[in-house]
């Protein structure tokens, strides 16, 4: 039984702000305990006041409490909020992210584990440098078994707390014809040699001190009375085993999180960890944080209704006593182009009476932030993007960019010395100083430098061979820019010089968004003549850029929105294979998809008055024109919560006009709504003989079907060809 509720269940001070859920939550200081905190329940708020409270009521010292976060960020707001609460620091509590914890726990046992305590931490680019050297060193193709996707291996292995002799047959690689346990070994008796460690050391390092020193543990054990986690759904079975051992001397381990915001699978979060909390913790009791201070009740409803579809979650439902708002709006567009130019539209009416800072536009995958960020320089309107860098920003797409800067301006030195060894081709720094040098001499570009000293003896035989070949691809490249057009051009580019093939063959987590954003760079010069033009675009954007404003809309992806709130949230491309996103939709089982739903709930969650879905009837993909489907997500939001526009054949007109954002929009659109189901029917597919409908034309029969082009016979017409998003199949 609590202390405090055993001896007074008088609220004071700090307390009095909590409701009753928060209040159990903080007071329930003895055994284990589960708060699962919906979306804007006040879970850090419950972190804080529970510190205070063991603190004041003198059930710990500052020492004796362990509280770990994920971020550095979280920790100095705990930190700074429990000194507010107390009216004075706090000194000496182990606060922290989980990386920082073990640090401090390995520092002082180094030793036991076979490291000073003065070892070293190598980040993720040391890592890959160790692993290159590995493979190098055990005659393995590193072209066929690149360093990096040994890295995703171990790394993976590390967050499953494994060490290389208690990896089954079951987890082990195809990495270099079944070498990856070996290499794994081997890797680890590398970095103990250097004494240093990499970042999924800090935490499997603490298991094996623990487990092969008891008296360590023990005395772990005295030491921290109390231990609070945040964020408890993002835990890896490593981090999860790490909480287990240390909560075995007093029991008293208290995890915060939501299994419904569990949204980082990709990365080694384990949602099973909160699922089976109760089963890990004998005795443990759960508390459900659901009345929510953010959203207004639409937004609520529906985020709970479409979150109700995931079989593996604990449950709840999120309510509100604030007045209601408006539904979530749902709105269809023909393409991707006019759900930008719309949605910035309603963007610029919310910006007369309301802060830019307040609007967010999250987004599924990176590359869709281009449409947006293109519309919103064609209306002057400042944004940043949040959680990474812009568009035109990004490596892969100023790789890209500076091809085509080299082969448009071919004494461009800046782009070409960006280029050079991009994918690699031996020509290291030393060759680039050489050529620089003899540049700075002739007074000549770097490309002309580059020409002349392939003649000479001074870079390696190896070295001239390789700048010839480049040398001979950008006078091929150029012969072709008058000739093909732009996007062709850059695809050859891309091709030709093995800088697609470079991030095919990378295995990192980043690999296939950078793939994907190099197709959105080639979708985006459809819309331009020439390099010429495409280029001046660039400059103007970024020179754009530089002009920094307090006041911008927030551009991001759902991932990174976790944790943020707006007053006015937009969720674009809401359609089957870009949310959910197809990898999902293509695996087995329905754990991918359940975790693409909570990504959608945490979408939803992150909007305090207004919220809009948007999809696209068609999107360009390789090059091509694709029809696309509305997501299963929007047919799992409750119809009583919504209202829905179909304005793909308004792009002229467009119904959004008169939309006034301070009254409840729900009226406005009552002429326009459809249901869900009258939409999907619209999605049926049209083969020849179908009949269909078109408002200009009329009645029709299909005679040809070229993917969404098809050709019509139109009485009093003839045959016209029809994009099939523009007609109505008829069922006789």
């Amino acid at each position: 039984m609590d202390k405090l509720l055993a001896s007074n269940n008088k609220k004071v001070g700090y307390l009095d702000s909590l409701n009753k859920e928060q209040y159990e939550a903080v007071c329930t200081t003895e055994g284990p305990l589960l708060v699962l905190a919906g979306a804007g329940t006040g879970k850090t708020k419950v972190l804080v006041s529970r510190i205070c409270h063991i603190l004041k009521n003198n059930y710990a010292k500052p020492w004796e409490i362990l509280s770990v976060t994920f971020t550095n960020k979280a920790s100095r707001e705990m930190n700074n909020r429990v000194a507010e609460q107390i009216g004075q620091a706090v000194e000496g509590t182990w606060l922290g992210t989980f990386h920082s914890i073990g640090v401090k726990i390995l520092r002082s046992n180094a030793e036991l584990i076979g490291l000073k305590n003065n070892f070293s931490i190598i980040d993720t680019d040391d890592q890959i440098r160790v692993l290159k050297q590995l493979i190098k060193s055990n005659n393995i193709d590193d072209k066929r078994w690149p360093a990096r996707s040994l890295a995703y291996i171990i790394n993976k292995w590390k967050d499953l707390g494994l060490l290389p002799e208690e990896i089954s047959q079951n987890n082990v690689s195809n990495f270099a014809q079944g070498k990856s346990v070996e290499l794994y070994k081997e890797y680890n008796s590398l970095l103990k040699v250097q004494n240093a460690a990499d970042f999924g050391d800090l935490i499997l390092h603490c298991l094996t001190l623990f487990k092969k020193n008891k008296d360590v543990l023990e005395n772990y054990h005295k030491k921290f009375k109390y231990i609070l986690v945040d964020e408890y759904q993002d835990t890896n079975q490593s981090q999860n085993i790490w909480l287990k051992l240390l909560a075995m001397g007093s029991k008293n381990i208290c995890c915060v999180g939501d299994d419904d915001q569990s949204i980082y699978g990709w990365r080694g979060a384990e949602v099973g960890n909160i699922l089976s909390f109760e089963n890990d913790f004998p005795g443990a009791k759960t508390i459900r944080l659901e009345r929510n201070y953010r959203s207004q009740p639409h937004i609520l409803k529906a985020a709970s209704e479409l979150i109700k579809n995931n079989e593996d979650r604990l449950g709840k439902t999120l309510w509100t006593e604030k007045e209601d708002g408006d539904p979530i709006l749902i709105s269809s567009h023909l393409d991707g182009a006019e759900e930008a130019r719309s949605i910035i539209e309603i963007c610029e009416k919310i910006s007369k009476e309301n802060s830019l800072n307040e609007i967010a536009i999250l987004v599924r995958a990176g590359y869709q932030t281009r449409e947006f960020e293109d519309r919103l320089l064609t209306v002057n309107m400042p944004y940043r993007v949040i959680g990474g860098p812009r568009f035109y920003e990004r490596r892969e797409i100023r790789d890209a960019i500076a091809y085509l800067r080299v082969v448009s301006q071919p004494s461009d030195g800046i782009a070409f010395e960006r280029i050079i060894n991009v994918p690699k081709r031996g020509l290291g720094l030393t060759t680039i100083k050489s050529i620089y040098d003899l540049s700075k001499k002739h007074k000549e570009s770097l490309v002309s430098s580059a020409q002349k000293i392939i003649s000479t003896d001074i870079i390696r035989p190896q070295a001239k061979s390789s700048l010839a070949r480049l040398l001979e691809d950008f006078n091929r490249w150029i012969s072709l820019k008058d000739q093909i057009g732009v996007r062709e051009l850059l695809e050859t580019i891309l091709d030709e010089s093995g800088y697609t093939d470079m991030w095919q063959k990378d295995k990192s987590i980043e690999a296939p968004g950078r793939l994907d954003n190099l197709m959105e760079l080639a979708d985006t010069l459809e819309n331009f003549e020439n390099l010429t033009s495409f280029l001046d675009h660039v400059s103007l954007v970024m020179e754009n850029e530089k002009n920094e404003s307090s006041e911008m809309i927030n551009i991001m992806t759902l991932h990174a929105a976790k944790g943020l709130e707006f007053d006015h949230v937009f969720l674009p491309g809401w359609e089957e294979g870009l949310f959910p996103h197809q990898r999902s939709l293509d695996e087995n089982g329905t754990t991918a998809l359940e975790e693409e739903r909570r990504l959608g709930h945490v979408g939803l969650t992150r909007a305090r008055k207004t919220a809009q879905i948007t999809f696209a009837y068609n999107r360009r993909s390789f090059g091509d024109w694709q029809n696309t489907i509305p997501s299963r997500f929007i047919d799992e939001l409750p119809e009583a919560n919504i209202s829905f526009t179909d304005t793909s054949n308004n792009s002229d007109n467009n119904v959004f006009s008169d939309i006034d954002f301070n009254q409840d929009i729900s009226n406005d659109f009552n002429q326009n709504y459809i249901t869900f189901k009258e939409l999907s029917n619209k999605q049926k597919t049209m083969v020849i003989g179908s009949k269909v409908k078109h408002k200009e034309y009329g009645i029709g029969y299909v005679i040809k079907v070229n993917f969404e082009k098809l050709d019509i016979v139109f009485e009093g017409f003839g045959k016209k060809t029809i994009i099939e998003t523009y007609l109505e199949l008829i069922d006789d």
